[in-house]
């Protein structure tokens, strides 16, 4: 769902329930701390000198940087050094709220017509224009076009606004009240019962811990409008706001203009000092076990807590660099643990990340089968003791060295087609932490220089000081019933002494010797060439039957994306091969290829920019990836790899399905899983491939037929289209193809996809799934049925969703302050039938589900006999208009762009009459689509409830 006008955030905070880590890039986000006698006396690094940066005499600083990806367009970015930390007990929740207010009438754009007035420039809703709130900032974010100077200078002036000038109307103010404490329920659920009780701890007790920026019922339901207010007179206001504007603009001009509106902003005649809050390190270690009924998986995670990394100076540029090295190794490790042929556990991992306050944490955790909380602890634990007590290899580092740069060298050659948004979030960690911002040159420069003197022993030196048994705190979540099960304090504290008296063997770094593939390919032909200039493709017909379609594009100077497809798929399988068809393509490539099992794989690609995965869908098969034109002889290799020598792994296949079979034993605790599923098997109707999953399923799964299907799916490539798109020399890419590609086998048998007469079912439903302890619900409205395909049909349809959404926002969220963010979204399919689906959707109160509902019906009855306004259809036009202007300049659009026309039998031109079909759409011929494709006949309503609903 997207976020409409605000995202709360919790600040990077490495918390279990995220349970995915990643290595942090040089450039991270690191939180400051105060600096060391040595970084004092050290330079910091300079600003890149491609931005213009200055501060006015009130304080307001300001970035401005030239740069056209993409053409035509601007990004400003208000960033102020004021969260939900600067608030008093009477405003928890106010820097969120204030934020909120922001869109709610400024002094040039009143009540809510800013986001009216920027939706008729092509401006979404949500999706570009947005704002957040964390602990210690909140930023708005406007993207517009630059190319019309009445849209650019209001979009200065609503920065303007949103800096001093929110009108804080007590009527908009009383509005907004029950969107941000709709807002608020959204959030509740098992995740967010347990954060409130563990943060505290993690936190130490200090005011982050206090000041969550959702902020409390009591204040959100009473605060008067003058505490708002105050609120925002003391810290709204320059010398905490920073203006960032990045994009196709005069910097010169855009420098006066920002000179001249934002020198009069004023400072309050009593300023409030602006604390720096901190996490306090207490020297104490502590230990929290919680419980939920409604939590699916029990996690065990260990913070260490440690003083963070500044990132101001080329030392501590080069101390991040051994921490990235450091993380890229630990992330292989625990990786490989994973690829075992019986995993120990469902997740596990660790890295040294940022925390929060003036904090960084190592952290290790391991999410556990079902009974095996020590099992999986002690393996994530025991890794970490390993790299403490031997370190990393020598062959380690080399590959971590050879992939850092290898980042590097890629982030370099995109230097001018680095989207804005890049510079714009570079700039703004500059402002807000200090973070430094050299610019890529500057950062190769440096890395190329500090990587090949960085020694093996400094990297293994970082255990010394961020692998401690103090400032540690234990975190164990789980669901309710294995509460009694639960280790105490003194027991996990055994587990880890028990791992660190063990007689560990040092990593042992096995690397394969042998070339990817068993077997060299026998090259094919190209046999056809057509060129068709308009679209700026090359269209080759190869010696086995595939075809390939190459367009060369200038829109990145290091990618390629590709894909290809044939028709088939598991629609060709009975229902009780239907799991082992649905499942082969994600097994059999987890198995490796070639020669290369898994992990050797992963060491293999290791310092290569390039995605590769095969896949099987329900009407076809293929493969899909990206790379750079350096690595792209590589991604071929990998191509014909897993199409012609798929690795079997019965081991690997086994640790699969136990895996796979325990992370599904609580996963009816989760209310949201069970609506999903029983959502699923309605508009499936019933069928057994679209309900949900289940150990049956998993059951029914078989290792020889699955690979039997994949090795079926890909022995015919005849009828195979691949298409290429971006950085392609088509004469350089063309042996590839004869090699790689026209050498795949090919029996032309021209197989088809089979309708299975799966479709939403006819008629109207009702079904209310009671499950969860929260009051909320989550409602869902869909209507479908046959569809008149065409591309004019497939406009019209998205312009009735588009017009109807507009008005959802307007009456449920603004008028009615009944939901948070109402959607809307239309599907239409051109095989094996052509049919529609609308659907729209929101959370709520679930004693006002029935008004809302009421509601909607109401506005699509308006629609359907009146039309939309033309003010919606202007707005809808607008942004598709501006929408497609930036999209036609990535290779991503043209890749789904292309697929999707062949797939579907569609004319490539197509899209030539899409400025024509845009125009067409008018008042009355909405109305008729309306009257079409919404006319309830064929109606489902289905809502999630509160299980205390269910006896009422």
């Amino acid at each position: 769902m997207k976020n409409i006008k605000s995202t709360i955030l919790l600040a990077s905070v490495s918390l279990a329930l995220s349970w995915s880590f990643q290595a942090a890039p040089t450039w991270a986000q690191v939180s400051q701390v105060k600096a060391t006698t040595k970084a004092v006396a050290e330079k910091n690094l300079p600003l890149d000198p491609a931005v213009r940066t200055g501060k006015l005499p009130n304080g307001f600083t300001y970035y401005i940087r030239h740069n056209e990806e993409p053409k035509k367009r601007v990004t400003f970015y208000l960033a102020n050094k004021i969260g939900s930390v600067l608030e008093d007990d009477s405003q928890r929740g106010l820097a969120h709220f204030m934020e909120h207010m922001s869109f709610n009438g400024t002094k040039h754009f009143p009540k809510n017509e800013l986001v009216s007035y920027l939706q008729k420039s092509g401006v979404r809703f949500g999706a570009d224009l947005n704002a957040y709130t964390s602990f210690d900032e909140t930023v708005y974010q406007l993207p517009i076009p630059s190319d019309n100077p009445e849209v650019l200078k209001n979009g200065i002036q609503i920065m303007r606004d949103w800096a001093q000038d929110a009108t804080l109307d007590p009527t908009e103010i009383d509005k907004e009240r029950g969107v941000v404490l709709e807002e608020k329920r959204l959030g509740k659920g098992a995740q967010e019962r347990m954060q409130r009780a563990y943060l505290p701890v993690i936190l130490n007790h200090s005011r982050y811990s206090l000041r969550l920026p959702i902020g409390t019922d009591e204040v959100l339901n009473n605060f008067k409008p003058e505490t708002i207010k105050r609120f925002y007179h003391d810290w709204y206001r320059p010398d905490l706001q920073a203006l960032i504007v990045v994009g196709d603009i005069d910097v010169n001009e855009m420098e006066k203009i920002v000179k001249a509106k934002f020198s009069d902003l004023k400072k309050p005649a009593v300023e409030k000092p602006r604390t720096k809050y901190t996490v306090p390190l207490t020297g104490q270690n502590q230990f929290i076990a919680i419980t939920d009924k409604e939590m699916t998986v029990t996690v065990a995670q260990v913070f260490m807590k440690q003083p963070a990394l500044d990132l101001h100076t080329a030392s501590q540029y080069r101390q991040s660099i051994i921490r990235g090295l450091f993380n890229r190794m630990s992330g292989a490790r625990y990786a490989e643990i994973m690829r075992q042929a019986n995993p120990p556990y469902l997740q596990g991992g660790a890295d040294l990340s940022g925390f929060l306050g003036g904090l960084d944490t190592y952290s290790v955790y391991a999410v556990a089968k079902p009974g095996e909380l020590e099992k999986g602890f002690k393996t994530a634990w025991r890794e970490t003791e390993r790299i403490k007590r031997f370190g990393f290899t020598q062959t380690e580092l080399d590959r971590a060295k050879q992939s850092f740069l290898s980042d590097m060298e890629a982030a370099l050659k995109e230097k001018n087609k680095t989207n804005s948004d890049s510079y714009v979030n570079e700039y703004l960690q500059y402002f807000l932490k200090g973070t430094a911002a050299p610019g890529i040159s500057y950062e190769y420069d440096l890395v190329k220089n500090d990587l090949p003197g960085i020694a093996l022993s400094e990297v293994n030196a970082i255990t010394k000081t961020s692998i401690k048994n103090t400032n540690r705190d234990v975190m164990l979540l789980a669901p309710e019933k294995d509460k009694a099960t639960l280790p105490a304090e003194a027991v996990v504290n055994t587990w880890i002494k028990d791992v660190e008296a063990e007689d560990l063997k040092p990593y042992n770094d096995e690397v394969s010797k042998q070339p990817l593939l068993a077997n060299a390919p026998a090259a094919g032909k190209i046999t056809a060439e057509t060129k068709d200039a308009a679209l700026g493709t090359t269209t080759l017909t190869l010696s086995n039957g595939i075809k390939v379609v190459l367009k060369p594009t200038d829109f990145k100077d290091n990618e390629i994306v590709f894909s290809a497809s044939a028709p088939g798929g598991t629609s060709l399988y009975s229902d009780a091969d239907f799991e082992s068809a649905k499942n082969a393509s994600g097994m059999v490539e987890s198995f490796g290829v070639g020669n290369y099992n898994p992990t050797q794989l992963e060491k293999y690609l290791s310092g290569k920019q390039l995605s590769v995965s095969p896949y099987i869908s329900e009407r076809t098969q293929g493969v899909s990836g990206s790379s750079t034109p350096k690595d792209l002889e590589t991604a071929f290799e990998l191509i014909y790899g897993y199409l012609t020598e798929p690795r079997k792994d019965a081991d690997l296949f086994q640790g699969i399905i136990t895996s796979s079979k325990a992370g599904l034993a609580n996963r009816l605790n989760d209310p949201n899983a069970v609506f999903q599923d029983t959502l699923s098997a309605v508009l499936g109707n019933h069928n057994v491939r679209r309900t949900g999953p289940s150990i049956a399923k998993i059951d029914q799964i078989s290792l020889d037929r699955e690979y039997a299907i994949y090795k079926e799916r890909f022995a015919d490539a005849s009828g195979m289209t691949f298409t290429f798109v971006g950085n392609i020399d088509i004469e350089k890419i063309k042996p590839l193809l004869e090699k790689y590609i026209a050498s795949l086998p090919a029996k032309n048998l021209g197989e088809q996809a089979k309708d299975l007469g799966i479709h939403i079912p006819e008629g109207q439903i009702a079904k209310n799934v009671y499950k969860g302890s929260e009051p909320k619900a989550t409602v869902d409205l869909i209507w479908s049925g046959p569809f008149e395909y065409s591309a004019a049909e497939k406009i019209q349809l998205d312009a009735l969703k588009e017009c109807l959404e507009i008005r959802l926002i307007e009456r449920l969220r603004e008028d009615e302050s009944g939901v948070y963010s109402p959607g809307a979204f239309a599907n239409n399919s051109k095989f094996p039938t052509q049919r529609y689906s609308i659907f729209v959707y929101f959370g709520c109160d679930p004693k006002n589900a029935d008004k809302l509902v009421a509601s909607t019906l109401d506005e699509i009855n308006k629609i359907k006999t009146n039309g939309p306004a033309q003010v919606n259809i202007d707005k809808w036009r607008a942004e598709s208009i501006r929408s497609r202007e930036t999209a036609v300049r990535t290779n991503g659009f043209w890749l789904g762009y292309i697929g999707g026309q062949i797939n579907d039998k569609e004319d490539l031109h197509q899209l030539d009459t899409y400025t024509k079909d845009l125009n067409n759409v008018t008042v009355e011929s909405v109305k008729a689509t309306a009257q079409k494709y919404l006319s309830g006949k064929n109606y489902i309503r289905m809502q999630l409830l509160p299980e205390a609903a269910a006896a009422k």
